[in-house]
């Protein structure tokens, strides 16, 4: 198995699951944006996108279905929630959830802040897409009232998936606009072990 990755990127996804897992992967850390820097990724990814998994004859690009993927495919594991659950759909709606909704608008602030020339770069429309990602940020705020976890009662790949966009939030400077508990969520899925381990296999 093998994963294509950008520091910090939404691969920190799948490679954090990895991590959680303990399985054997092979980690590429390529520079961002791997479709000009990283020669012949796109031949593995026509999207130039990141992430990419390779697990034998497949490749998966969608960082949240690979979680989804690997804690069906490699289980049993107490990351999954099982559709004889009752949490069974609301953690199918975290996961897609944390990209769909959450992650998207970072995506536009992200671009217009950092990525595009300076000529390009739009604070108003940066601003309004900050001000979509935190009113998003809502429903996060109150699922974690009195709860450690998103659902099920424990950590699962919702946790991942969802904290990874708070994370990224962060790494734009929006962190000091988070709730409470989206604060204390950040902060304490932080220092899991494995999300420790994944932090430190993107700085090789």
């Amino acid at each position: 198995m093998k994963l294509y990755h950008c520091k910090n990127a939404r691969s920190l996804r799948p490679l954090w699951a990895l991590e959680e897992l303990g399985l054997d992967y092979e980690l590429v850390n390529m520079p961002f944006p791997p479709r000009a820097l990283h020669p012949g990724y796109t031949d593995i990814n026509p999207l130039g996108t990141v992430p990419a998994l390779v697990d034998g004859d497949l490749t998966m690009t969608e960082s949240s279905g690979i979680c989804h993927y690997l804690a069906e495919r490699y289980g049993p594991t107490d990351l999954r929630v099982g559709p004889e659950e009752t949490a069974f759909g609301e953690y199918l709606n975290w996961l897609y959830r944390s990209d769909a909704t959450l992650t998207f608008p970072q995506t536009i602030v992200l671009r217009y802040t950092r990525l595009e020339p300076e000529a390009r770069r739009l604070p108003q429309a940066a601003e309004d897409y900050t001000i979509w990602f935190l009113s998003r940020l809502r429903s996060v705020e109150s699922a974690l009232e009195g709860r450690t976890y998103l659902c099920a009662d424990r950590f699962t790949m919702a946790d991942i998936a969802v904290h990874y966009a708070l994370f990224l939030g962060r790494s734009l400077g929006l962190e000091d606009r988070y709730k409470p508990n989206c604060r204390r969520f950040l902060e304490d899925m932080m220092e899991r072990p494995a999300f420790v381990r994944a932090m430190a296999r993107q700085e090789t």
